[in-house]
Formats: structure tokens, C-alpha cells, sequence
């Protein structure tokens, strides 16, 4: 029995120092490639400016309120209105008619790839629920998904939405042949597929505690075999060669890599630890509509008489009033009162009090003007992890007293994100330890760079090392397991 659990514990060891090994190489790749998606910057540059004459109708035939929002923008060289609805994809609508679109079938899904990438020659490949660059969820909604080959010089692969007929992901052969390496081996993504959820997930989460503890446990071992009084050769590591290497960087980089396996496990909010409060009320922060918003033509008119070309218009409803964020293909933005069709800085701080406010009616709430980012709100580069969210400033925080906060851009009136005691723990737990979100290290680049890598090489190598010891010992224990066999035999 003793020896099966020796047996056990050693291949045991070696599985798991194969996976830190793989997690460590991979992680280095992901911190410059990361997963392919559609960032707000890639979906406006790819949008024709809207037309002024007989573009569209008055945004109220799309309906009588919208307190998520409207947006007036391209799908396949129409122009639409896309309508937000709660765990679904959007409602699309003619623009010029205020009526649904006809479903969407392959001529419209080449129309979309034809507008995204105007004159490349596109492929349609098939009809897919999910494959190696789609298992996002936040593309649930959006499935089954036309995949389509772009025969451009980046080899992109662009996925058309079944529901609204609008490219929601592009992938460039530069990103798919890196993340076979970085994101796929990372996150496991073998097992992970809509029948297969529940199996990646569990498999990522038992892994990652069971790697964390065997981290610990190397870790006290190793400050017991330091001695401070050193050997005769001069060294305070009892071991030689790979033993060695495995002891002395496992003192300096163990405990950044029992952080970052332990982090890792904090990404995938096991057993739902982070999201058991409730959230704010976004309802009630859009408020009940006081006008109707301007004609559509109109504020374009407006915004074009200045030889500005936007490609996309938005309304927000804050407080019953209607703002228009217009966007143009390079980013810009031009924020418009959406009734009298003004321009406007930042919306006033008084709507955005009182709108904020009626989110928790019952609490009391402290507002914070943010001018310079801060632990909690700070950018980062496009291809990380969320790092295509927008971070501008300046930015409103207010924090209620049951702990939520909720951050709103003054300029636009956009809810940016809300937040809870837990997901702040989690955000130290997760974004802090596992890709070091440190204002001191990332407004310091290369310094980031230099340490990232730097440790993330050391764990690399007490990964391997720990793979050529565990190895070294099974191959031992079997030569003298055949040493002794064979002594047995001549004794006979």
C-alpha cells in the first residue's frame, strides 16, 4: 500500500509541475496576445459614416422607451437601430422604417463581412455554436454564429451574429497561432465547450487548489532545508545540480508563484464567492422619460454642418432626459443634449446626482470626482483582459453605505461599471496577484515587462526542475525495485 501512494504522490508531482510548466509559458504569451475579440476601437473603425438624407426615422417608432439605451448604426451597408434586451441580442430595426429586420440568413452574413472588410474576398465556412476563438459567454446571445474566412493579408477569421447579423468577433491569423499557446493551453480550453462547462470549470478550480497547496507545501520544505550556517562548500542548500536550481528559485520566486496559481483560482470566482450581492437598480438611473429625444436626421445634420462624420449615435436616458454619445471611425466622440440637439461638455452634475441616488433610495450615497486613476479604476492595454473597456476621466465614483460603489462617465452619462465589497476583494485577489494591476509598476513599463517575465521564468524553472527530479526518483526506485528482483532471483 505504501508503495502505490509513493507511486501516487510522485506521478502526482509530476502532472502538476507539467501543468505549472505550461501554465507559466503560456501565461508569457498572454501577457502581449491575448484572446481574439472585437474591441470597441476594431467595431467603429470598421462602420461607414452614417448618411443624413433619408437615413432614418424618429427614434420613438422603435418604441416607447428604451431606459438601456438606443444605438443608431451599420449592419451589412443599412443603417439600424439596435434595441438592448436583457440576456438576449439586441432587437434590430430599419432605421429608415422603424420595423424589424428579417432574420438573418448567409447573403446578409457575407454583406457584414463585405462592409467589415470592403473588397477582401470572404468565405463562408459554416454555421457554428462554438469553436477554439468563441467560448466567451458575453457571445451566448449571439449564437449560432456564421464563421467566415477573410483572404487578406492578415488571414482573419470574422464571426457574424445569427440574431442581429453584425460581425461580434474577429480573429487574425497572427492571434489564432499564438493563443494555440498562450490562451488555449492557459485556461484548459480543450475541455471547455457549452456540454463541457461544468467539467472545464470544476477542472480548472481542483487544479488550481491542488497546485497551491503543493506550491505551500514546497515552499515550507524549502525554508527547512535552508541552513544558516552554510556546508562546507559554501552553500546553504543541501542539494546539487537540478535539486539545486529547484530549491534555490523556488526560495525566490515561490512565493510569487504560489500567488499566481492561487489567483488563478480566484479568476474563476469558485463557488460563486464574488457575486452573491445584489445589484443597483439601472432602471431607476435611467428614470422615467420626460420628451421625447430630437429626430435622428436632425442631430446628424447638426453634427455634420461641422464636417464631422460620426458612425454610430447612441441615446442614453439619465434621469428622464435623453443624451446622445455620436462616435466617429477613428474614436473621436461628440456627446448632444438629445432633445435640443446642443453639444455639451459633461452632462450636469445635479442629473447625475439625483439619477445615481435613485438607484438605492434607502441609502445614503458619497460622491467622488476621480481626476488621475486610482487601485480600483486604471487602464490597461487593449489585448489584456478587459483592457478594451474605456477608462476616461474624468470619472464619477459614488459609494453608497452598504458597500456597492457604481462608476459613471460625467461626459456621457454611461454607467461604467458597479461594484461590491466582494468584487473588490476579488479584484486584489485576482487582478493584483495574478497580472500585478499596480499603478507603480504599470505606468512603468518596462518595469512591468521586467518582472512579470522575470518571475514568470523562475516558476518556469522550478516547474521543469521539479519534473526532472520526480522523474529521476521513478526511474531510481525502478532500477533498484529491478536490482533487487534480480539479487532474488540469484539467490535462488
Amino acid at each position: 500500500m505504501r508503495r502505490y501512494l509513493y507511486l501516487w504522490h510522485r506521478w502526482l508531482g509530476i502532472g502538476l509541475c507539467l501543468f505549472m510548466a505550461m501554465w507559466f509559458f503560456s501565461g508569457m504569451v498572454m501577457l502581449y496576445v491575448g484572446y481574439p475579440k472585437l474591441t470597441p476601437r476594431e467595431h467603429l473603425a470598421h462602420l461607414p459614416a452614417l448618411p443624413v438624407a433619408d437615413c432614418c426615422a424618429a427614434p420613438l417608432q422603435t418604441g416607447a422607451s428604451w431606459p438601456d439605451g438606443l444605438t443608431l448604426s451599420t449592419i451589412g451597408g443599412r443603417a439600424v437601430y439596435l434595441l438592448p434586451r436583457a440576456g438576449q441580442a439586441p432587437a434590430v430595426l430599419d432605421a429608415r422604417t422603424g420595423q424589424p429586420m428579417e432574420p438573418v440568413d448567409v447573403a446578409q452574413a457575407l454583406a457584414a463581412a463585405e462592409q467589415f472588410a470592403p473588397g477582401a474576398p470572404a468565405e463562408l465556412q459554416a454555421l457554428i455554436d462554438e469553436d477554439a476563438w468563441t467560448h466567451s459567454r458575453s457571445l451566448d446571445a449571439h449564437r449560432p454564429l456564421y464563421r467566415i474566412a477573410l483572404h487578406d493579408a492578415q488571414r482573419q477569421l470574422i464571426y457574424v451574429s445569427s440574431q442581429t447579423g453584425a460581425v461580434v468577433r474577429d480573429a487574425s491569423g497572427t492571434e489564432r497561432l499564438w493563443n494555440w499557446v498562450g490562451t488555449w493551453l492557459h485556461w484548459l480550453y480543450p475541455l471547455r465547450g457549452n456540454a463541457l462547462q461544468p467539467i472545464w470549470s470544476n477542472t480548472v478550480i481542483w487544479l488550481s487548489l491542488i497546485a497551491t497547496l503543493m506550491a505551500l507545501l514546497g515552499m515550507v520544505l524549502g525554508v527547512l532545508r535552508w541552513r544558516r550556517r552554510p556546508y562546507r562548500n559554501g552553500s546553504h542548500s543541501p542539494y546539487r545540480g537540478w535539486a539545486r536550481w529547484h530549491h534555490m528559485t523556488g526560495l525566490v520566486a515561490g512565493g510569487l508563484l504560489v500567488c499566481w496559481i492561487f489567483s488563478g483560482l480566484m479568476s474563476m470566482n469558485p463557488w460563486g464567492l464574488f457575486s452573491r450581492s445584489a445589484a443597483l437598480d439601472t432602471t431607476a438611473f435611467a428614470g422615467q422619460p420626460a420628451a421625447p429625444p430630437a429626430d435622428s436626421g436632425a442631430l446628424l445634420q447638426r453634427l455634420q454642418a461641422d464636417g464631422w462624420r460620426p458612425v454610430e449615435l447612441q441615446w442614453r436616458q439619465v434621469a428622464g432626459h435623453y443624451w446622445v454619445t455620436a462616435r466617429s471611425a477613428n474614436g473621436e466622440q461628440r456627446v448632444l443634449d438629445g432633445h435640443s440637439g446642443q453639444l455639451v461638455v459633461q452632462l450636469p452634475v445635479e442629473l447625475l446626482h439625483g439619477a445615481i441616488a435613485a438607484m438605492a433610495p434607502h441609502s445614503q450615497v458619497q460622491f467622488d470626482w476621480l481626476t488621475d486613476y486610482d487601485f480600483y479604476y486604471y487602464p490597461r492595454t487593449e489585448h489584456s483582459m478587459l483592457g478594451h473597456l474605456p477608462k476616461p476621466l474624468p470619472m464619477l465614483r459614488a459609494r453608497f453605505d452598504d458597500g456597492r460603489w457604481v462608476e459613471v462617465d460625467p461626459a456621457t452619462g454611461e454607467l461604467l461599471s458597479q461594484s461590491t465589497p466582494a468584487r473588490r476583494v476579488s479584484r486584489v485577489l485576482f487582478a493584483l496577484l495574478h497580472s500585478w494591476d499596480w499603478l507603480p509598476l504599470l505606468e512603468r513599463r518596462p518595469l512591468w515587462d521586467i518582472w512579470m517575465v522575470g518571475f514568470s521564468l523562475g516558476g518556469l524553472l522550478i516547474s521543469i526542475s521539479g519534473v526532472v527530479l520526480g522523474w529521476r526518483r521513478l526511474r531510481l526506485r525502478s532500477k533498484r525495485r529491478q536490482a533487487l528482483a534480480s539479487s532474488v532471483r540469484l539467490m535462488r
